[in-house]
């Protein structure tokens, strides 16, 4: 007994106690999973963040900037989602192991021996009746959850939910959710989560399992017994397990390796026959790993099968928690070996999920990370193209329209001067015309009058209405003449102008307003000048004079050979101021002589060259009565004798009556109208300036109207040409910011994908 205690001693460094080596440090290789998960959650967040900037950008493109389309826009949106839920996955992600084996083999024990603690039930025979999923608690509860419920049970009803024995039976395939401390337990603390499951021989349903709770699993325990060889039905679970999932971590737990322990004195048989034993048992694991599963090469398969005895390794931990040795109680013979062994699984097992659940919960994030960020980028990139063109071509067409605004501008200025003499000239020359040709007409007004035809009688009544046909006559048939003389001209001169307007201009015009100035000055009738004469009003103070009056009387034969002025110079200068005026009656001529008479002769100078007689005369002259007549005549009679003033007075007496009887009602309208010609023509020949000035500037107006027109669209093109280059450079300092931004956004995912590669060279390629 000695020698196997001194033995037993020497396989552990001579110490009489059990060091605890399970408690691990903050460089378990658990941690290097809690760490890479840390950073890829971080990387992460910064992604969803870019995504959801991209998002915002990408949008901004295709509502308000038509940079990008709709399906662009929607394809970078539906990162949102998938990043989202890769969040979500990573939050949930934990390493989690997953024991197998046949009913009774120990694989509630195991676990219960590496999170220190009974736990899970165990015992004799079948005692897992479904899933047990042991996890860490946030909050520090214990607690469970049964599938397809959220209320919270007492973690001590796993004893009967999960027992076999228990009365409320469960699916084999039901999942039980274990919720205990993580301070209480390490493994859980670092996001290890641990799966127990019932027999493998109690169900034909393996794919059922392995579909519901293996294929996540990033570790599987084949819980064995150390008694029996591997079963068909373990092998047959791994086969399956191994189609679904391509090469799965999987440790090979030889439990109850304790019963290979006996009494002292059989010692070195007994140390024989484990070694022969654990020899079979491991070429035959090891030939299940390397040559069935082919998931290991025999050296590596070596590495993943342990001999230990889980009962010993838990009552030893309990042990320790009260604070006694681990080797306090009756344990078999060989104890120590076999709990090293079991740390050592535990320490590879540590190596081996932290490498696997960071290479098979990350690696394909992060590749998905790196090809969102690449995706994004590539985007980016035909963005930055795109809106470099767009900028180069917005560039020539802001120079197209500045230049062509430019010579727009010019050519306008040059074209209003150039316009504006040649109205100036036009509308000198038509005023011209028409004075020219007013002035003609007037003098052949009689003509004009002649052919006024209408019954004349000397009525008031009669020849008030005889005039307004007259003045409308005479206002037609001058306006008749000078269209007839001047609106073909003016109107071709007019036309001309209009047309060459409108070619000069439509050249400064776009061609969508070409076809607007075509329909602005071709009128469908030609431009017709208005004579507005108004003879109504001009003539309103013609008043006739339809007295007869003898063509051969003195007064008459004064007129005709001394003229009128001459004949008023005469009478003025010999009478006084007072005299009034020489009246057209008899009775007036009376006065007059009345008047003459009792103006008293002596106060007249001796030497004044007028005699009385030719006061007398002058006098008598001037009177259109018949006393005039009779002081003539006596004059005549002591001047003459009295038979050439008989002769001469029947002569004349003839004359009289001749004209007396000749003046009818004809005779009349012959006065009348070369009276009213006379009228007309000094009243149309104030108006003659008028009426020009009048004409020329219905033309100006016309040509005026037809050039302002034509200005208000150019005045139109180059506000659109204005608005055009507002518009230009409203979309270069979009298309500036939107390249600014796509380069802040490319280079964001340059740095992600940056993040990425280095969490791939920390965490993911030092494992290889």
């Amino acid at each position: 007994m000695a020698a196997y205690i001194n033995r037993t001693m020497s396989m552990i460094g001579g110490d009489s106690q059990l060091r605890v080596t399970d408690i691990r440090t903050d460089n378990s290789p658990l941690q290097i999973f809690v760490t890479a998960k840390k950073k890829i959650n971080h990387i992460f967040v910064e992604i969803e963040d870019y995504v959801q900037d991209t998002v915002g950008f990408m949008q901004s493109l295709c509502n308000d900037r038509k940079i990008v389309n709709n399906e662009e826009a929607a394809h970078i949106a539906d990162y949102v989602d998938k990043v989202h839920a890769i969040r979500d996955v990573l939050k949930r992600d934990h390493m989690k192991v997953a024991f197998f084996g046949r009913t009774s083999n120990g694989k509630s024990t195991v676990i219960n021996a590496m999170l220190r603690d009974k736990i899970l039930p165990s015992g004799i025979g079948h005692t897992t009746n479904c899933f047990l999923q042991v996890e860490g608690s946030e909050n520090g509860e214990s607690y469970l959850v049964t599938e397809g419920s959220n209320d919270k049970q007492p973690v001590q009803s796993v004893g009967q939910l999960g027992h076999a024995l228990c009365k409320e039976k469960l699916c084999e395939s039901h999942l039980v959710r274990i919720f205990w401390p993580k301070e209480k337990c390490l493994l859980l603390r670092d996001d290890v989560v641990f799966v127990d499951s019932p027999g493998v021989d109690v169900t034909p349903n393996l794919d059922e399992w392995i579909d519901k709770h293996c294929l996540d699993a990033d570790v599987f325990v084949l819980v064995a017994n150390a008694e029996s060889t591997l079963m068909v039905t373990e092998k047959n679970f791994f086969h399956k397990v191994s189609t679904k999932l391509s090469k799965p971590n999987i440790f090979i737990l030889n439990n109850r390796w304790d019963a290979s322990a006996s009494e002292p004195e059989f010692f070195d048989q007994l140390v024989k026959e484990q070694k022969e034993v654990r020899a079979q048992h491991q070429e035959r694991a090891i030939d299940f790993l390397s040559r069935e599963l082919k998931v290991y090469t025999p050296k590596d398969a070596e590495e993943r099968v342990f001999f230990v005895s889980a009962k010993e390794a838990l009552l030893a931990r309990m042990q320790e928690q009260k604070g006694q040795p681990a080797h306090n109680g009756a344990l078999a013979e060989g104890f120590q070996s076999r709990y090293f062994e079991f740390q050592d699984f535990e320490r590879k097992f540590e190596e081996c999920i932290s490498k696997s659940a960071v290479k098979t919960k990350f690696e394909q994030h992060s590749q998905r990370g790196k090809h969102i960020a690449t995706e994004i980028r590539q985007c980016l990139d035909e963005i930055l193209d795109r809106t470099q063109k767009m900028k180069s071509q917005q560039l020539t067409i802001k120079k197209e329209v500045h230049d062509k605004l430019n010579f727009t501008e010019q050519q306008l200025m040059l074209l209003t001067q150039e316009m504006k003499d040649k109205i100036h000239r036009m509308v000198e020359d038509v005023e011209q015309r028409v004075s020219k040709a007013l002035s003609e007409e007037i003098r052949r007004l009689a003509v004009l009058i002649d052919e006024f035809s209408v019954p004349f009688h000397p009525d008031s009544l009669v020849l008030n209405v005889y005039k307004r046909e007259l003045h409308t006559h005479v206002e037609n048939g001058l306006g008749s003449n000078l269209r007839a003389r001047l609106s073909t001209a003016l109107a071709l001169n007019i036309e001309n102008s209009q047309r060459e307007m409108t070619e000069r201009m439509s050249s400064l015009l776009p061609e969508n307003k070409k076809q607007m100035s075509m329909s602005i000055c071709p009128r469908r009738e030609p431009f017709e000048i208005l004579y507005r004469l108004n003879c109504d009003n001009l003539c309103a103070d013609f008043h006739e004079d339809l007295e007869f009056r003898f063509s051969w009387g003195l007064t008459a034969i004064i007129h005709r050979f001394a003229g009128k002025s001459q004949y008023k110079k005469l009478a003025i200068s010999n009478y006084p101021q007072e005299l009034p005026p020489p009246m057209p009656s008899p009775t007036d001529s009376i006065d007059s002589l009345k008047f003459i008479t009792s103006t008293p002769v002596f106060n007249q100078p001796r030497n004044d060259d007028w005699s009385l007689a030719t006061r007398i005369a002058i006098a008598s002259i001037t009177s259109q009565g018949t006393m005039g007549g009779l002081i003539v005549a006596g004059f005549m009679l002591k001047t003459v004798g009295w038979r050439l003033i008989a002769v001469t007075g029947a002569i004349y007496g003839a004359l009289y009556l001749y004209e007396r009887l000749t003046w009818t009602n004809k005779a009349k309208e012959r006065e009348f109208k070369r009276q009213y010609v006379d009228h007309a023509t000094k009243k149309l020949r104030l108006i003659v300036d008028l009426t020009s000035a009048n004409c020329s500037h219905q033309v100006q107006q016309e040509l005026s109207s037809t050039f302002a027109r034509l200005c208000h669209l150019v005045d139109e093109a180059t506000s659109e040409m204005d608005s055009e280059l507002k518009t230009i450079a409203s979309t270069l300092r979009i298309l500036e910011d939107a390249t600014s931004s796509a380069k802040v956004l490319r280079n964001k995912a340059n740095y992600l994908t940056n993040e990425l590669d280095l969490f791939d060279q920390a965490y993911l390629k030092s494992l290889n």
